[in-house]
């Protein structure tokens, strides 16, 4: 786990979620539904068999930066959430203030439980974690094009179409697919302003 997360209040409930940093014993479910066809073809890696899926997610810097959605009326694992906090870009001179300051968000869901808001309690949860306790003062998210429930995730939580790029992105089909990127600042953050 990293300073960042640390300082996170996990687990974080929501009115009916519970989101937790992920351990390696979380790995079974979660390949269960990343390795599904209509979930991993808009994943950036989608190993072909749990042995690789494992050695990519053990890896220390993946885990830490993981999170486990669950359900809170079941515990069900339903999803999972990327949090990597990284350095914003800066001049050499101030390259010290800008380290820590943002993070990339992420998110898969299992297919069974799209459609009932889920990802978009849970993606608020974390935002709103970002620019409190993390103190951050931007996050960004990006997708394919085509993957149009996450760039409409991230408009319904008032994150900003910041580039929608032409054919910039290689699928594994083998075809150049157009990519959007999304940003969002403290500031803009409605949870933020009517603390």
């Amino acid at each position: 786990m990293t300073d960042s997360q640390r300082r996170a209040p996990w687990p974080l409930r929501t009115e009916r979620l519970e989101i937790r940093p992920a351990t390696p014993d979380d790995l079974g479910v979660v390949w269960g539904y990343r390795q599904l066809p209509e979930v991993n073809r808009w994943l950036g890696n989608a190993p072909q068999t749990r042995e690789t899926f494992d050695e990519l997610y053990l890896e220390p810097d993946r885990l830490a930066s993981t999170l486990i959605i669950t359900r809170i009326e079941d515990g069900l694992v339903i999803g999972d959430l990327m949090l990597r906090v990284g350095d914003g870009w800066a001049q050499r001179e101030v390259i010290e203030q800008a380290k820590g300051t943002e993070a990339e968000l992420g998110w898969a869901l299992a297919p069974e439980h799209a459609g009932n808001g889920y990802a978009t309690e849970a993606v608020r949860a974390v935002v709103d974690v970002c620019f409190g306790p993390l103190a951050l003062r931007r996050v960004h998210a990006g997708c394919f094009a085509d993957n149009e429930p996450s760039w409409r995730l991230m408009e319904r939580l008032g994150m900003r179409r910041e580039e929608f790029s032409r054919k910039t992105a290689l699928h594994r089909s083998g075809e150049w697919l157009d990519g959007m990127n999304y940003g969002l600042l403290a500031e803009e953050w409605p949870a933020r302003t009517e603390a």
